[in-house]
């Protein structure tokens, strides 16, 4: 059995990384058949797995192989079928029952008493052991005891180990030399042990031989460890003597350091006092120059910006600081002169809608610019009170300038209204714009009868209608286009001077005594502010540029605000206008320069113009909820579904390409909703007009406007209204068509039910109300003169619901005459189900209600 433990370990549990515990020879109960081994297995790696494999030998005889495998925790029951008598069999319970036969009565308690050692060590679940001897089930052994695996010993397993394969070789080849080792496994163990007894003699004796070697390399390590001491001595010797050195040899390095730290100042003294002795004098026609030099000629700007630059290479203090105050006289009354000269010509442009040109003004000072840059690194106090005098002088004219040109910009707006059109209130006559009748008017309920400022869709249809409101309108957006034009080459000519002239594009990196290098910068370099002559940073120069731009243009943003102010009051839809041209102007200085103060000042008055566009859109759905409609007349299509399809084609006009089309898009489903809440609203209270007629055509208009202007974002409300308008032109059609026929559409209605009350179709002739004779009553009361007669009341009463603007009398007509059809049809089936053979029909014809139906239409 060993022997075949052996074998399967090594070609069967070793590749499935699987040690085998214990192992028993069965067949099964009943049957005489080849016998197989059942194995108790686990696995090599954790989480532990438990198996137990039944094995069966090849056909052939020559290998086994692994038949079925069942996981230990699947195991029920195990039943030794007598725990006192010595009985082979046993019952293993897993999905079913497996009956064995042991080959011995030792073998099947071994591997019983190792299922349940395995279970109690790796199973939650406890298999049930019945008939099984209490001495089997057993938890421990004594420590002393060497338990065999087959004995089912847990702490025996856990010490095997698996041979390698150097030693399995070695086994093989010791085997092979003994005949008898597999037949007779004692003798060959026997024989092993005599052999292991010799070898240990021979061990034994060799240890003992070794001792005098022993000895004397032990004497030789005693020898060697008194040499390692005597040299632990020396070394410590030198030790003290390096380290009176060492302190000698930073005193010297101490010494050296100061003699060479004091070669190096006097070197650097001395060139300073050759550089002095070198520079104490200017040469005179620079002297004369900065002291008399004409700073209003080119020559004599020229001269004065030459000797500047020589003065910095000298030491001659009085003379830089006299030149700086006579530069800074002079350059402040050039401000105050350049100011009142360019004053002189704002009447020219005062009847036109243009800024005056700044560029002489610019040429002329950029003269300086070589003197102002000399002035900032020589005496920045100075050169900040130039900037300061600068942005006072220039703030007031640019606010005159800047104030004149919108006042001419408002006139132009607000000039030419037609008649009847005031300052700050809608132009709109009060017409309504699709009203053919007074059928179709609205009252809009407002304090004191009065209009908003805020023009409302009512309001736009007439606007719409009106030619001179066009122009209006494009004339305003013109405008307000030169507006924007006009302020933004003014603000980037103004911008690029201040740069230029201030030299706020360079960064300075020295000053004083030497010569100054400027390094260029990105924009991100620290401009310098000096006190008594010392730099310090205090914003970047871009910071600079915007904070000069801002005081010299601060009326700027108010003066815009006021002008988007005024067009919103002319007209609210103007909104539409400055939101696609501002934005526009937003986007293209933000592409020059996001930080910059136009782009800056722009966005500002961007997010004003997106509140009055969004004031213009909330208007308009609070004047829709505020609709009352005339309790006498009808109501055809109402007028604020008339005027979303003329503001719809304004706005896509004017959002044509436009970078805000979102903004346009979400206006689009606040009103369009509005429009579909307003229109149910309106037909939920009409009084006069039908419901389903005020539904099918006002959703007609709007699915028929929806459709023309193709606007992407509305598909879906263009589908609702097109179903809304379906369903009330059915309802409506249905509805209607219950009047010109009712006795006979009663008498129907009175079979049909006694039909679904379960009296078959043939036998509702025999009910006394719905025999043959009262049939033929009803129908003789509808020959084809009185169907003609009633279809054209139906007619007629058709025309008075609908209006004529939507045009729908002849498809609601039509609809109407298929519907009628429907029932004749319908009629005549019940008739041929419920009177068969009564030879009863309608005394008018299908081609007859055609005949009828073109004849009334023609006829009106």
């Amino acid at each position: 059995m060993t022997a075949i433990k052996h074998a399967l370990q090594r070609d069967i549990f070793t590749p499935n990384d699987e040690r085998l515990l214990s192992i028993v020879n069965v067949c099964k109960a009943g049957k005489k058949k080849r016998n197989c081994f059942l194995c108790a297995t686990v696995t090599t790696e954790r989480p532990v797995q438990v198996n137990v494999v039944k094995v069966k030998k090849s056909d052939k005889g020559d290998f086994y192989k692994r038949q079925t495998a069942w996981a230990l925790r699947d195991l029920a029951v195990v039943d030794a079928k007598d725990a006192v008598k010595e009985n082979p069999e046993f019952d293993l319970h897993f999905d079913k029952v497996y009956k064995w036969v042991a080959s011995s009565t030792v073998e099947k308690n071994t591997f019983i008493s190792c299922i349940w050692k395995l279970n109690q060590r790796y199973l939650r679940k406890k298999i049930d052991f019945i008939n099984v001897s209490s001495q089997l089930l057993e938890e421990s052994v004594p420590s002393g005891e060497n338990q065999s695996v087959a004995g089912g010993d847990e702490e025996a397993v856990d010490e095997y180990q698996e041979l390698n394969a150097r030693e399995e070789q070695d086994i093989e080849i010791m085997m092979e030399g003994c005949e008898y080792a597999i037949s007779n496994a004692e003798a060959f163990a026997e024989k092993l042990s005599r052999e292991l007894q010799v070898l240990d003699g021979a061990n034994i004796q060799s240890i003992m031989a070794s001792e005098k070697q022993v000895n004397i390399l032990m004497k030789l390590l005693d020898e060697a460890l008194k040499e390692v001491d005597q040299i632990e001595l020396k070394l410590s010797s030198y030790e003290e003597m390096l380290q009176s050195v060492k302190e000698q040899m930073d005193q010297i390095s101490e010494s050296n350091h100061l003699i060479h730290l004091s070669n190096t100042n006097n070197v650097k003294l001395l060139s300073e006092i050759e550089f002095l002795v070198n520079h104490m004098d200017l040469a005179k026609g620079h002297i004369k120059a900065l002291q008399e030099g004409d700073l209003t000629s080119s020559r004599g700007i020229e001269a004065c910006t030459n000797a500047a630059d020589a003065l910095l290479q000298y030491f001659v203090l009085d003379l830089r600081e006299q030149f700086a105050r006579r530069l800074a006289s002079h350059l402040n009354s050039v401000f105050v002169q350049q100011g009142h000269d360019q004053s002189s010509t704002l009447a020219q442009h005062s009847a036109e809608l243009t800024l005056p040109n700044h560029h002489p003004f610019h040429r002329d000072l950029l003269r300086y610019a070589k003197l102002m840059e000399w002035l900032k690194n020589t005496d920045y106090g100075k050169y900040e009170g130039l900037t300061k005098n600068y942005m006072d002088y220039l703030s007031r004219l640019y606010e005159r300038e800047i104030k004149d040109f919108f006042e001419v910009a408002k006139i132009k707006m607000t000039g030419t209204t037609r008649e009847g059109k005031k300052f700050g209130l809608h132009g709109s006559s009060g017409k309504l714009t699709g009203s053919t009748s007074s059928l179709n008017k609205l009252s809009v309920q407002s304090s004191g009868n009065r209009r908003s400022q805020s023009s409302s869709l009512l309001d736009m249809g007439n606007m719409s209608a009106s030619d001179l409101d066009v122009a209006d309108r494009t004339k305003f957006d013109k405008i307000f286009e030169q507006v924007l034009s006009e302020l933004e080459p003014l603000c980037l000519a103004e911008q690029d001077f201040i740069s230029k002239f201030f030299k706020l594009q360079q960064h300075q990196s020295t000053s004083g005594t030497t010569t100054n290098e400027v390094e260029e910068m990105d924009g991100a370099a620290l401009s310098r502010s000096y006190t008594s002559g010392v730099p310090q940073t205090v914003s970047s120069e871009k910071d600079m540029i915007r904070q000069m731009m801002t005081k010299i243009f601060r009326c700027i943003e108010p003066e815009l605000n006021n002008l988007i102010a005024l067009g919103d009051k002319i007209d609210s839809f103007n909104s539409l206008y400055m939101l696609v041209k501002m934005s526009h102007h937003v986007w293209t200085a933000q592409n020059v320069d996001p930080a910059s103060f136009l782009s800056t000042t722009l966005g500002n008055v961007l997010v004003t113009v997106k509140r009055n566009f969004d004031k213009c859109i909330s208007n308009q759905m609070k004047q829709m909820d505020e609709v009352k409609i005339s309790k006498k007349s009808k109501v055809g299509i109402l007028p604020f579904v008339a005027e979303f399809e003329e503001f719809a084609a304004l706005a896509e006009s004017i959002f044509k390409n436009a970078e805000r089309r979102g903004d346009l898009d979400k206006a689009y489903i606040k009103l369009i909703r509005a429009v579909f809440v307003s229109v149910e609203k309106v037909a939920n209270e009409s009084q006069k007009t039908p419901r389903d007629v005020v539904m099918m055509e006002n959703f007609h208009h709007i699915f028929a406007t929806l459709s023309r202007l193709k606007i992407s974002c509305l598909e879906a409300e263009k589908k609702e209204a097109k179903q809304k308008y379906t369903d009330h032109l059915q309802s409506y059609v249905i509805y209607s068509l219950g009047q010109p026929l009712e006795k006979l559409n009663h008498f129907f209605e009175g079979v049909e039910a006694r039909v679904a009350q379960g009296i078959r179709e043939e036998e509702v002739s025999y009910q006394l109300a719905f025999n043959k004779q009262e049939l033929r009553k009803v129908i003789k009361e509808y020959p084809g003169k009185e169907v003609k007669k009633g279809l054209d009341n139906l007619y007629k009463k058709v025309d008075k619901h609908l209006c004529e603007e939507e045009n729908l009398l002849q498809v609601v007509w039509h609809s109407m005459q298929d519907e009628f059809i429907r029932q004749y049809k319908h009629f005549e089936g019940l008739i041929a189900r419920c009177y068969p053979g009564s030879g009863i029909t309608m005394e008018f014809t299908i081609q007859d209600i055609l005949d009828y139906c073109s004849s009334i239409a023609q006829s009106h």
